[in-house]
């Protein structure tokens, strides 16, 4: 009698903790998926989930198409160029900004009166209050302009043109006179960071016209886009509206994107581990029963517990991992149908 019930609570133990170690082994599977799924869920809202290339980057085959994380300084490959007053600089972007002196009205409370200023943008003194003696010039002789470079590289990748007006910063930059086309070199001269057609520069007159210049610094800068070829462009099709990220200096995904979740590190173990764990459970659930100690059978069940769950997480979500899942499930039916053919 007391072999007997030996014999029995030990049956019990090993069903116990067979089923429990098969329960693990899903469980870990699913929590796995879970997780992976949240955070690719997340990242679509930006684009696709990030391959951080960090720095020395070069587009790899199988890459089209993926977002990634890229550091490094700008090089500028083209310069941009401004003809009309012959100035190149080493930078993706150069804008030149044109002022002219003129007459504005300014209110202050009831009170109107007018100042001489300079103003980047014609000034009609016909909406003046008072027009008489505050008349501003018809137009101007020279227009602002953006200049943008024609090829900048941040390691290996272009950058597309989305990517490079969103290069954060400016700074001006002092044009040399001495480059001046002969037309211009007459009637501009320099004045501190501009050129000026200012016969007294530091006493301007009506109609006077500055030029300046600013450019985009050169510095370290973390880039996410979508590699196209070997260009880096925007994710149009980004939830966000937005597909890319430009930012200074060497910043983290998750510093980047901070609603996304941190990504499941070690997923292929976790998933071999939870097969292995289901897979014990199996032995010991078999074990319990006279005669089937038989461990391929064990896998196959294990395997095949597994992968039914795996696949109907990833249903619908990524096709080529759900096929691996439906891979290990015949796997797992095939053996197991095998095994039980055998003991009979």
């Amino acid at each position: 009698m007391d072999l007997r019930q030996g014999i029995s609570m030990r049956g019990l133990g090993l069903n116990v903790i067979g089923a429990l170690l098969v329960l693990a082994g899903i469980g870990l599977v699913a929590m796995t998926a879970r997780s992976l799924l949240n955070y690719r869920a997340v990242a679509s809202l930006h684009g696709g989930e990030v391959i951080d290339l960090g720095a020395n980057a070069q587009p790899g085959a199988g890459q089209h198409g993926s977002m990634v994380r890229v550091v490094g300084t700008p090089a500028v490959v083209e310069a941009p160029h401004d003809p009309d007053f012959n100035l190149r600089a080493n930078t993706p972007v150069l804008v030149r900004h044109v002022e002219m002196f003129q007459w504005r009205e300014v209110r202050v409370g009831s009170n109107v009166h007018y100042e001489l200023d300079w103003v980047d943008h014609l000034l009609d003194a016909n909406h003046f209050e008072d027009p008489k003696g505050h008349a501003n010039p018809v137009g101007f002789p020279v227009s602002g302009k953006q200049f943008d470079a024609g090829l900048v590289q941040i390691d290996g990748f272009k950058l597309g043109p989305v990517l490079l007006h969103a290069i954060p910063g400016t700074q001006r930059i002092t044009p040399d006179p001495g480059s001046l086309p002969e037309n211009l070199a007459a009637s501009f001269s320099r004045y501190q960071d501009y050129l000026v057609t200012s016969a007294r520069p530091g006493d301007p007159r009506l109609g006077d016209v500055r030029v300046s210049w600013n450019e985009v610094p050169l510095q370290v800068l973390t880039v996410v886009g979508r590699i196209d070829g070997d260009r880096l462009v925007a994710a149009t099709d980004a939830a966000d509206g937005k597909g890319y990220v430009v930012q200074v200096g060497d910043v983290p995904v998750l510093d980047i994107f901070p609603d996304l979740p941190v990504p499941p590190e070690f997923v292929l173990s976790w998933r071999i581990l939870a097969v292995l764990l289901a897979s014990l459970g199996a032995f010991l659930l078999l074990s319990a029963q006279r005669d089937r100690r038989d461990p391929q059978l064990a896998l196959g069940l294990g395997a095949l517990a597994v992968g039914i769950v795996a696949s109907v997480l990833w249903l619908g979500d990524d096709a080529r991992t759900m096929y691996g899942w439906l891979a290990l499930t015949v796997f797992g039916l095939l053996l197991t149908g095998w095994r039980l053919r055998r003991a009979r």
